[in-house]
């Protein structure tokens, strides 16, 4: 059976960066993605922080020239779910429904998904007024009102930000307190345009072609009411897409990936990339750096485990 050079798995920015460095370097590399390349970034309706486009570029467009730009250098994409990696000497095995795949080197960019309310309208209105991050999105919500959702530190961070642009953040929290770490619960206390709206559920996400308002239930005593506002921000965490990884690459609590600095994972010859490793940011900027070098790491690898 045939055994690539490198094997990425995910083609969101990470892996189809990955791709690119690959192929412009002439190694033996297939690319594997479950679905459409592009990634989380597919569901972004406007990128603004994406350097270099001025005036911001769609999700969907920015997808596809990066996928455009990996298949110029002659890098191949495949459409396969991985069920399983194991070991083969010093080969890795990619299983998938359709058989196994081998590489010298894997680079796993899987991404993440951020976890969903669950609530009518918010599935429609994705990308319309309802977002899952606020670092992305809060510059379009200049002088307007949006409702966060969430109490831990995500939650509690972004709400702070959001207060940079929008005129008034509402905190939507199921709990009588926070979750978040004390000093940054205290931000948002001391915050004079957040208002925490203690002990409610949301209901629904309500708007035609863009969120007009939230409908809230109170615990206390089960009212419900609409409120008002221009966007809704859901903070409620993180999944990676990581399971099938489970006990073969160490893991932090929530399932990213631990790296190191070269994005090197635990199992020799397997590096990690985007959305899916543990860390501070994840941004389409970063994602495409840690595609490159993991790469890069994964042919100096090469060069002296296989050569």
């Amino acid at each position: 059976m045939h055994t690539h050079d490198l094997v990425i798995v995910g083609g969101g920015p990470g892996g189809l960066t990955a791709g690119l460095y690959a192929a412009r370097a002439r190694m033996d590399a297939v690319l594997l993605e479950r679905l459409s390349p592009g990634g989380q970034v597919l569901t972004t309706d406007i990128v603004e922080n994406w350097p270099g486009d001025v005036e911001g570029v769609s999700g969907f467009d920015l997808s596809d020239r990066m996928r455009d730009h990996a298949l110029k250098f002659g890098l191949v994409i495949e459409s396969k779910e991985i069920t399983k990696l194991t070991v083969d000497g010093d080969c890795k095995v990619l299983s998938t429904p359709d058989g196994e795949i081998r590489g010298k080197a894997v680079v796993i960019a899987v991404g993440a998904q951020p976890r969903k309310l669950g609530v009518p309208g918010e599935e429609l209105l994705i990308g319309k007024g309802v977002s899952y991050c606020g670092t992305c999105d809060g510059p379009f919500y200049r002088d307007q009102v949006v409702v966060c959702f969430g109490g831990g530190d995500t939650a509690a961070e972004e709400a702070v930000f959001l207060t940079r642009f929008a005129s008034k953040v509402y905190l939507v929290h199921r709990r009588d307190e926070l979750r978040a770490a004390g000093v940054l619960a205290e931000r948002v206390l001391n915050n004079e345009k957040i208002e925490v709206l203690w002990s409610q559920v949301p209901l629904e996400i309500k708007g035609e072609n863009k969120v007009e308002a939230v409908r809230l239930k109170k615990l206390s005593d089960g009212e419900e009411y609409d409120l008002p506002c221009d966007g809704a921000f859901v903070f409620v965490g993180t999944t990676p897409n990581t399971e099938f990884l489970r006990g073969v690459l160490d893991m932090d609590r929530q399932g990213f990936i631990i790296c190191d600095r070269d994005q090197h994972t635990s199992l020799n010859g397997v590096f990690a990339a985007g959305d899916c490793c543990s860390k501070l940011l994840r941004q389409i900027v970063v994602a495409a750096g840690e595609g490159a070098l993991a790469t890069y790491a994964a042919q100096r690898y090469l060069e002296e485990v296989h050569d």
